[in-house]
């Protein structure tokens, strides 16, 4: 017999059928008179992280959302990640209360707005302002060429969900209440402390106090958990060989050569990504003129932010 039950599945079944943990953010976009409008959001996560020539996250949200009408209708927003504190939280969760207009959310916004580098890069163009409290930020855009969004309306006055024909798969309006959005990645926003963390090593005491939503909520109250202390646990190590390192690139490209002590550098790579990494360098070599990779180029390949670093 099984230890578990079996719990019946509803509507908003991550809120209310388990406890699921999720990031804690508040989405930023334009109105219609290009003010910035802030809206919580825990459904929002990594989409596209590799393989393709732009990164992607997905933003759910109910489809008659001030987010969802102006993300349809400007395309732009900023995913704003606020640190845990008891205050903040109070104002992220007052500003999630569904049919107040972005006028009215912002009344009493609590927190700071400040420009995003996309505006600095393009000081002609519209874009939606970033929460200065943030420790760390992502300004993004709608990719409504998936599924061909572009021409999606915007519910008329009155309308509280959509009624059509059909409905997308993955982006756009996929059902009568729901959305989902492609957004593309334009800029990653990161303060000091935590720019320089990422760069120089992560430790323990580098992380951001971010606060964990866990879905559920009951008729009075909306729950999280608060920050605590990051702790350390060691990958397996499984090494290679670096003969076997240097035979699987050799098979893929016998023009490109590795050194003993280049192939030392990623013989700790799961077999399954070995091929994976060894084109990504034979990649780099062939941009770059290289035709022996050493340990100097393994360096500066392993280290995607050396051109940041240079800066």
């Amino acid at each position: 017999m099984s230890s578990f039950k079996d719990l019946r599945i509803v509507d908003n079944f991550y809120q209310t059928s388990l406890f699921f943990p999720m990031p804690v953010v508040l989405v930023s976009t334009l109105t219609e008179d290009g003010k910035t409008t802030c809206g919580p959001y825990s459904l929002v996560q990594p989409f596209y992280i590799a393989g393709k020539d732009y990164y992607a996250m997905m933003l759910c949200c109910r489809n008659s959302s001030n987010t969802a009408q102006n993300l349809i209708a400007r395309k732009k927003c900023v995913i704003n990640f606020l640190p845990d504190d008891r205050k903040t939280f109070k104002e992220i969760v007052r500003l999630g209360w569904p049919g107040d207009t972005p006028d009215e959310k912002m009344k009493d916004f609590k927190f700071d707005f400040e420009p995003g580098l996309r505006a600095e890069a393009d000081p002609k163009g519209t874009y939606p302002l970033v929460i200065k409290q943030a420790f760390q930020a992502m300004e993004c855009t709608w990719v409504d060429t998936l599924e061909n969004c572009e021409n999606t309306p915007l519910l008329k006055e009155g309308e509280d969900h959509y009624v059509q024909d059909s409905y997308h798969d993955f982006n756009g309006i996929t059902s009568p209440y729901g959305a989902h959005f492609v957004l593309r990645v334009d800029k990653i926003l990161m303060k000091d402390k935590y720019y320089n963390a990422i760069i120089n090593g992560v430790k323990g005491r580098d992380f951001p106090p971010c606060p964990v939503d866990y879905g559920y909520r009951d008729s009075k109250n909306f729950w999280y958990h608060k920050h605590r202390r990051m702790i350390p646990e060691l990958l397996p190590v499984r090494a290679t060989t670096v003969a076997s390192v240097r035979y699987a690139a050799d098979r893929i490209d016998p023009s490109i050569k590795f050194t003993d002590d280049a192939c030392e550098k990623i013989v700790n790579v799961p077999r399954i990504f070995l091929p994976t990494v060894l084109k990504g360098c034979i990649k780099w070599a062939k941009e770059n003129n290289v035709t022996t990779i050493t340990a100097k180029e393994m360096d500066i390949i392993n280290d995607k932010r050396s051109k940041e670093k240079k800066k």
